[in-house]
Order: structure tokens, then C-alpha cells, then sequence
């Protein structure tokens, strides 16, 4: 058995549940001094103050209860869950930073895609690279998070539009969650945007409901189908066919959703149960109701939003309504080549008018809800995996009050040490 200790921190602040946190119950965090937590092959087995863990590890192990134990000291510092990046798009080939001035200048999307730009251009160099390309980009990508404190992310395809390079993508997923220690939760994103091999978007889904979903199902390549849900893009009857096909064939849902206009697509969330509807920059007040009486999780994307320069979604309006709030990044190539966590959270708090409590909770436990694991992590809780980050400093607060800045000291990843900041701050 391998026995971690993780001990002298001078907090712990973790949310609590095991389903995500909403409205006003998402500033409600748990908070140890002096604390510590026992881990037992990556299961948190104890946590509280140093004192009361102590005993619990006398009464299971008596007086030599420190034999055999690693003891990881977090002296002075504050220990917190382990950040879930919900909403990624980290595999992919090529850049667009040429778009990046031109969207500032007011060019819209839209425009830039039939210009031959926007999605399309990602993926003429993603059906380019190899798989050993792909997944060389997307290790390094994973490691710039993890060294930010994000223990696990959930992955999209969508860059094929095809059927060999959607598997590719989703192939090079599977390999990289065997080999670094970031949890990779899967997405199909097949329906992206309109492939150009098909000559309508219901000759497009009928494919991927009759040939690309199925062998997806069977090689168990991804957990989800996902859907981008927009004007211009995927109508809600297309986006609702595709979405309860691909539920039929043993897939969860989810949406990008209201991010350009009102276009519905909360409420499409909300009628299918999904687990969670993306972006939401749009929202309608009767998207946010629909989401609240679902229990579909909102993620929100405040690095694009301000990559955009576009207005933040609502997040405030939304968990005074009830909701239930993810924040992730939407790393990708266009419209947010940003990982950024410390962004993310300065965003949030800033701009966004969460309280730290909130963005806490909405980048750990809501962010693992919105990837089906909010039974197993997103907090430090008695049973759940060891997935924590020790920050440079004695206080969670410092998350946003050294704003934009990195200060994660040690990544702990199922009660292993993952990473290790070796520069003093």
C-alpha cells in the first residue's frame, strides 16, 4: 500500500459534495488549519487539522503510524483541489495567429470562416500532422497545465470533420491519458462546424450517427458528443438530432452553446438533460431557468470572452438564479489560444463578479461535474482521488490577489507528486 501524507499546511479550502455546487451553495468551502490529508494508493483516507488526521493514522497504523508513509510538507502554504479544466480543445495542428488582429479589428467569425480561415484552417493542418505530431502538441500543452495545477481536462475532437481524423484525435487522447498524468475525460466534436466532404449538415450527421459514432462507441474513444449549437453553424433541429442519436448509442451530451447569439441552445441543453451547455455568452433568461431546472452545468469560458474583447457571460445573473457554474479555458487555436489559470480566475472575479469562494468551486468541483466525475474528484473529501495543489502562499485568496500570475509550488495527482515549481517566487 502506498501511504502519502500531505501535513503542516496552513490551510486547507476545498468545496464540498459529490455533484456540483449551486447558486449560493457555491461560496460555501470547507476550510482546515494547521490541516493535513492521509492518502492510501491516491484515496484520500483522512483530511482535516493536523491533529485529527494524526489520530486517525494512530488508530489505523498504532504508534509507528508513520512507517512506511511519505510525508510531502506544505509548511506556510495552502493546499487546494486539484483545478478541472472542463472545456478543451488542446489536440490540434497548426496556428492562426494571423486571425488574431483581424477579429480585433471587428471582423466578425462568421467572416473570417468564409474567407477560408476560423475552424476550416485548423483543420486542413490537423488532417496534415501525424498522430505522433498531434500527440507531441498536445503533451506539452498538457504540461503547461498541469504546472498550473489542472489534474485533469476534458478533451475535444473536432478538428477532422472526417471520420480519420476525428479517430486520430481521439486515438491520440487515448495514448496521452496513459502516459502523463493529467485525467483526460474524451468529447466527440465531430459537428464543429459543416464538413466540407458532405454537401448538407443532415448528409453530415446522418454520417456520423451511422458510421463515425458507432465506431467511436465501440473503440470507447469518448465519454461524450458534443455539438457546436449556432447561427450559422448547427441549427437546434440539427444539433437536437445529432445529440439524441448519439445518446441512443450510449453517449452523455453536451453543447457549445449562446455563445455568438441567443440562438436556444441553453434551452436545447436543458430539454436533453445534458451534462453541461459551454460558452453562454448569449444566454437568455429562460436558458438560465432551463439549465437550473435540469441540473445542467453552465461552463463558462472567460479567457475567450476577453480574447474576443466580447461581452463576459453573465455569471453573476446566473448563479443569483440558481445555476450551477463550470469555468474552463477553451484552449484552441483561434478564438482562445490561452491556458491560462490565473487569467481565468482574475477574470472570473474581476470581470465575471464571482467571489473567490465561487471561482474556486466552479474550476474544481462544478468543473469535474461538467465532466461526469464530480463523484470521485473536484474536492478533498474522505474517498475521493488525491488530486491537490499546494500554492506558494498561506492563503487560497492569493489565487486572485497576486493577479495573473502563476503560483502554484506542487501538483499532486492521485497522491503522487506530479509537479514541482523549482523557482522561488
Amino acid at each position: 500500500m502506498e501511504k502519502v501524507l500531505v501535513t503542516n499546511a496552513a490551510q486547507i479550502v476545498t468545496p464540498v459534495g459529490r455533484t456540483a455546487r449551486s447558486g449560493s451553495d457555491m461560496r460555501e468551502v470547507a476550510e482546515y488549519k494547521d490541516g493535513a490529508v492521509y492518502i492510501c494508493d491516491g484515496i484520500i483516507k483522512s483530511i482535516g487539522t493536523k491533529e485529527d488526521v494524526y489520530r486517525y493514522m494512530m488508530s489505523e497504523n498504532g504508534h509507528d503510524f508513520m512507517d512506511g508513509v511519505t510525508v510531502i510538507d506544505a509548511e506556510g502554504k495552502a493546499v487546494i483541489p486539484g483545478f478541472v479544466d472542463s472545456h478543451t480543445h488542446f489536440v490540434f495542428g497548426g496556428y492562426r495567429e494571423d486571425e488574431f488582429m483581424d477579429r480585433l479589428s471587428g471582423m466578425e467569425y462568421m467572416e473570417i470562416m468564409k474567407r477560408g480561415g476560423g475552424i476550416k484552417c485548423t483543420v486542413d493542418a490537423t488532417r496534415r500532422a501525424t498522430a505522433e505530431e498531434l500527440a507531441g502538441l498536445g503533451r506539452n500543452r498538457l504540461a503547461s497545465m498541469l504546472s498550473q495545477g489542472i489534474t485533469m481536462v476534458e478533451g475535444k475532437s473536432g478538428y477532422g470533420l472526417d471520420m480519420e481524423c476525428e479517430i486520430k484525435q481521439l486515438e491520440v487522447m487515448r495514448e496521452l491519458n496513459k502516459t502523463q498524468p493529467v485525467e483526460i475525460v474524451p468529447t466527440y466534436l465531430g459537428a464543429h462546424a459543416s464538413s466540407d466532404l458532405f454537401s448538407s449538415n443532415d448528409e453530415y450527421i446522418d454520417f456520423m450517427l451511422d458510421e463515425v459514432l458507432p465506431y467511436v462507441k465501440k473503440e470507447a474513444l469518448a465519454e461524450y458528443c458534443d455539438v457546436f449549437c449556432e447561427e450559422g453553424v448547427f441549427s437546434t433541429e440539427e444539433s437536437e438530432r445529432l445529440l439524441k442519436g448519439a445518446e441512443k448509442l450510449g453517449f452523455k451530451l453536451k453543447l457549445h452553446a449562446d455563445e455568438i447569439a441567443a440562438f436556444g441552445g441553453a434551452e436545447l441543453a436543458g430539454r436533453l438533460k445534458a451534462q453541461s451547455a459551454d460558452h453562454l455568452l448569449m444566454i437568455s433568461d429562460d436558458g438560465i431557468k432551463a439549465l437550473r431546472e435540469n441540473g445542467v452545468v453552465a461552463t463558462l469560458l472567460p479567457c475567450t470572452a476577453f480574447c474576443l474583447n466580447k461581452p463576459f457571460a453573465p455569471a453573476r445573473r446566473m448563479i443569483d438564479a440558481g445555476d450551477a457554474v463550470a469555468l474552463a479555458s477553451d484552449l484552441n487555436p483561434g478564438s482562445c489560444f490561452a491556458n491560462s489559470v490565473a487569467l481565468m480566475l482574475a477574470l472570473a472575479v474581476i470581470n465575471m463578479h464571482m467571489t473567490i469562494e465561487e471561482a474556486l468551486t466552479a474550476l474544481t468541483l462544478n468543473g469535474a461535474a461538467a465532466c461526469g466525475r464530480a463523484d470521485t474528484a473536484g474536492s478533498l473529501e474522505v474517498g475521493k482521488q488525491a488530486d491537490m495543489v499546494i500554492l506558494d502562499y498561506p492563503s487560497y485568496k492569493f489565487l486572485v490577489y497576486h493577479t495573473g500570475t502563476n503560483i502554484v509550488h506542487k501538483v499532486i495527482k492521485g497522491g503522487r507528486l506530479a509537479y514541482e515549481d523549482k523557482i522561488c517566487k
